[in-house]
């Protein structure tokens, strides 16, 4: 068994910024030259998550309305009233949806459906840098 491991540095807008990474992804996976496997993929923090969407338009403003119903920004958090940071609702909606997922490497092709892409969201009331660990196994 091989390990291999990556870093993917990506700015964020932060407030539910939703971003594609699945051509990041499938670049790593080439470069490795991975005939069949398993790639992990996984953002450290509390206030960000890895999942997948189809990546267009209209979901891209779904997302964000479906997490304000959920999870709001102006509700007061008991996270807030202890850190007083104002970032309780980005803890709550990256709990709800992860921090990491797998998805297997066939025949030399990152194994994806049609219409779904890899996205890095960050729920954070800030700009950030996130890391994205790919780790690779086959």
């Amino acid at each position: 068994m091989t390990v291999i491991n990556e870093k993917i540095n990506i700015q964020t807008k932060g407030f539910t910024d939703i971003i594609n990474i699945t051509d990041d992804i499938i670049a790593i996976v080439d470069k490795h030259k991975i005939e069949n496997g398993h790639v992990l993929i996984y953002v450290p923090g509390s206030t960000a998550s890895i999942t997948t969407v189809e990546y267009e338009p209209g979901l891209l403003k779904d997302l964000p309305e479906a997490f304000e119903k959920f999870a709001p920004m102006e509700h007061t958090y008991h996270h807030d009233e202890t850190w007083h940071d104002g970032n309780g609702y980005a803890h709550v909606r990256a709990s709800m949806v992860g921090n990491s997922e797998s998805f297997p490497v066939i025949s030399k092709e990152l194994y994806l459906g049609t219409w779904q892409q890899i996205i890095l969201i960050d729920f954070d009331n800030k700009p950030r840098t996130r890391s994205v660990i790919v780790q690779i196994i086959y």
